[in-house]
């Protein structure tokens, strides 16, 4: 997703060349929209506010965007096949959960399959009810997508 700053009133909407962001047709139909808008006038602090506000959100994007390549980058080189296996953020999160990824590797494989689970499987122990079957895995494509959750996932930490 692209954000793109616009800067100014809605009086200037009519004037202001929307090209570079919109299509012609979708265009036309923002400043028909600006034109017969109700609303009360904004004050050039409230102007400012905004477009700095705006800044900051697309500043907060792009730097998501770069966090995202970095986290690739680093679970591709340091768990690989985790990455492969469940994507790098879930990877990352079982790790984080595990304290390190060799406290990861020393788990056993019901261990795995709870993990990010443990408020719920403490919680039905406490009143009987239930276990939870699955914690972070289930967030995977792979897991998610599989016609029977708990078996992919019973399959996927055994492997």
């Amino acid at each position: 997703m692209t954000c793109y700053p616009f800067k100014g009133v809605r009086t200037n909407a009519s004037t202001t060349d929307f090209s570079a962001i919109l299509d012609e047709e979708l265009a036309e139909r923002v400043k028909e929209a600006a034109e017969v808008s109700m609303g009360c006038q904004i004050t050039e602090d409230d102007i400012l506010f905004m477009q700095e506000l705006a800044d900051q959100i697309i500043d907060l994007t792009s730097y998501r965007g770069h966090l995202s390549d970095y986290l690739t980058r680093r679970m591709t080189c340091l768990a690989p096949n985790l990455t492969i296996m469940l994507g790098e953020l879930i990877g990352a999160r079982l790790i984080a959960h595990s304290g390190s990824l060799i406290n990861l590797a020393k788990n056993a494989s019901s261990t795995l399959q709870l993990i990010g689970a443990e408020k719920a499987l403490f919680r039905a122990l406490k009143t009987k009810k239930a276990t939870p079957k699955y914690g972070l895995i289930y967030h995977a494509e792979l897991v998610n997508r599989a016609p029977n959750e708990c078996k992919v996932g019973v399959l996927f930490v055994n492997s």
